[in-house]
């Protein structure tokens, strides 16, 4: 339900084709949703049955023609009442965590590669988020809103490195 009130949310700002979409999930709600082609796809299929979108053939200027897909009134009506529903909290499934669960069946180069290889891709989202932060600019509500998810986003993996260090200092 969340990745269909996302796509939503995104088809708001502007119609777009599933390429787009998928281009676009990436650069702005990637950084706190994941969903991979197949599934937004799936999603998006989903909202044109169920008439909370609408599939718009746009004619390509020395290319295919586009699949542009647009946000319907009932659309923009289930994503109002999405936004104004009781936030739910989602369950985290997070696979290094669990590998660090059961870290005692490893030996301390092992525990210790683990969480250096979780520390470097920390490290490079960070400075991806970091880089995505200093180009923007909020200049509206709307932006100023993006940007916040972004910094919480900032404040998540500051806190992980951290506390990838204590773990280090403890265990390793």
């Amino acid at each position: 339900m969340v990745l269909s009130r996302l796509i939503l949310g995104l088809l708001a700002l502007v119609p777009m084709t599933g390429y787009d979409l998928k281009r676009h999930f990436e650069s702005t709600v990637g950084h706190f949703w994941a969903a991979d082609k197949a599934q937004i796809y799936r999603t998006l299929a989903q909202l044109v049955a169920d008439g909370l979108a609408e599939v718009e053939k746009v004619a390509g200027s020395g290319a295919p023609d586009r699949q542009e897909h647009r946000i319907t009134a009932a659309g923009r009506a289930a994503l109002a009442g999405w936004l104004a529903s009781e936030p739910e909290r989602h369950v985290e499934r997070d696979p290094f965590l669990a590998r660090v669960f059961f870290g005692a069946d490893l030996d301390d180069d092992g525990f210790r590669a683990l969480l250096a290889g979780r520390r470097e891709a920390t490290r490079a989202r960070l400075e991806q988020f970091e880089r995505t932060r200093a180009e923007s600019a909020a200049s509206d509500r709307a932006s100023r809103l993006r940007l916040s998810t972004l910094d919480n986003g900032i404040a998540h993996l500051r806190v992980e490195l951290d506390w990838l260090d204590t773990v280090e200092e403890e265990f390793a």
